[in-house]
């Protein structure tokens, strides 16, 4: 029998060698022999984006799920949710789809299993395989939740030209716009929509705050200009949906939007197809603040479920499944992981995009700065400051 020490010494010398994963003890839990039922919670809108692929993954292996119970909620809910569910020993969530606000949320609340470096057998180069933005959003999770879809996101405004001639160009003309033209421009509550929040982390850039990473101490900028802007915005919806519905009926005539969510609401008819877009430019350029969307596990999740879940998601980063995210443009471009091009898509989706995107996002998406949005204890930081401070008062549901 190989002495202990011995093992240990080889385990650590095929480490070195790139023979096994980092953490050598690091193992799934074996796949169930029996179909399981799987509970998805989706939180941040990426079922759109995801939900053929986790369907195409219970055809593909009936002997693991015999189906999925699709739910969602709103953000904000999921945390007191989940924890209620944990404390009472009764969780009946087994993966939840997110944007960084509820991962956020759990990181902060010790909700989420830790599924990397602990489950790394099922990643293999799973950083080398994300495009460089998508690593970048996939690194601040610290391993509690992976990265299944990727966009550069924005800010951008976007407007109805045939009521909007003069077109804001940058802060200070949409500061003067929305004075000149009040109850007229509508952004969503941050917590509760990616437009919403990929307007409130632009600005630091895009004023030039002192540090854009530091919502309390580096945003004095930014909370000066949403203080003076807030005199012109008659309430906060408390989703991005609303204020797509606005301008579509007409009822404002600029919004902050993403790339996502301006092709999407066109291709569906919730925005004419006339609808235009502005980069939202500062004293410094333009800069994207990119976003993603997330699958992960809260704690309390059976073995058995663990396993068809880590599984699944492995299954959601092949190119087969990230090429389903182009879809109908609603998180454009939409894969997470490298070589995966447009041409994979269905050619549904081909047909959409070249119908309702728009040949500059590509350009422009090479052309200015990506940087990481804020995560953890920062964004939670900065949300919670905007509900105090700015917009808590005028928030609809």
């Amino acid at each position: 029998m190989m002495h202990r020490r011995t093992a240990l010494v080889s385990a650590a010398a095929l480490v070195a060698t790139g023979f096994l994963p980092t953490s050598v003890e690091a193992a799934s839990p074996p796949l169930p022999s029996s179909p399981q039922v799987i509970n998805v919670m989706d939180v941040g809108g990426a079922l759109a984006l995801t939900q053929k692929g986790i369907e195409a993954y219970q055809k593909s292996h009936p002997n693991l799920v015999s189906r999925f119970v699709f739910n969602k909620a709103p953000a904000p809910e999921l945390p007191g949710k989940l924890k209620a569910q944990q404390d009472a020993g009764r969780v009946d969530i087994d993966v939840v789809l997110s944007g960084t606000d509820a991962v956020s949320a759990g990181i902060e609340q010790g909700l989420w299993t830790k599924v990397l470096p602990d489950y790394a057998d099922k990643f293999p180069n799973l950083e080398q395989n994300y495009m460089p933005g998508a690593l970048t959003m996939f690194k601040p999770a610290e391993g509690f939740a992976v990265t299944v879809v990727y966009t550069p996101s924005g800010p951008l405004l976007e407007y109805a030209p045939e009521r909007v001639k003069d077109v804001p160009k940058g802060t200070d003309e949409l500061l003067a716009w929305c004075k000149a033209h009040p109850n007229r421009f509508l952004y969503a509550r941050p917590a509760n929509s990616g437009p919403g929040r990929t307007f409130l982390q632009g600005l630091p850039y895009l004023l030039g705050d002192s540090d854009p990473r530091d919502p309390i101490k580096g945003w004095d900028k930014t909370w000066a200009y949403l203080k003076e802007l807030n005199g012109c915005v008659e309430y906060y919806p408390s989703g991005t949906g609303v204020t797509m519905k606005e301008l579509g009926e007409g009822s404002r005539d600029i919004i902050a939007s993403t790339a996502g969510w301006d092709i999407n609401p066109r291709a569906i008819g919730t925005v004419p197809e006339t609808a235009k877009v502005a980069l939202l430019m500062g004293a410094k350029g333009f800069t994207w603040v990119s976003d993603a969307q997330y699958m992960a596990i809260p704690k309390g999740v059976s073995n058995d479920k663990l396993a068809v879940v880590l599984d699944l998601i492995a299954f959601m980063l092949k190119p087969e499944q990230q090429a389903v995210a182009y879809d109908a443009g609603y998180f454009y471009p939409g894969p997470a992981v490298k070589d995966v091009p447009v041409t994979l898509a269905s050619q549904e989706s081909q047909d959409l995009l070249k119908q309702f995107g728009r040949p500059e996002y590509d350009k422009l998406m090479t052309q200015y700065p990506i940087v990481a949005p804020l995560f953890g204890k920062d964004l939670i930081a900065a949300f919670r400051k905007w509900d105090e401070d700015i917009g808590g008062a005028k928030i609809k549901q």
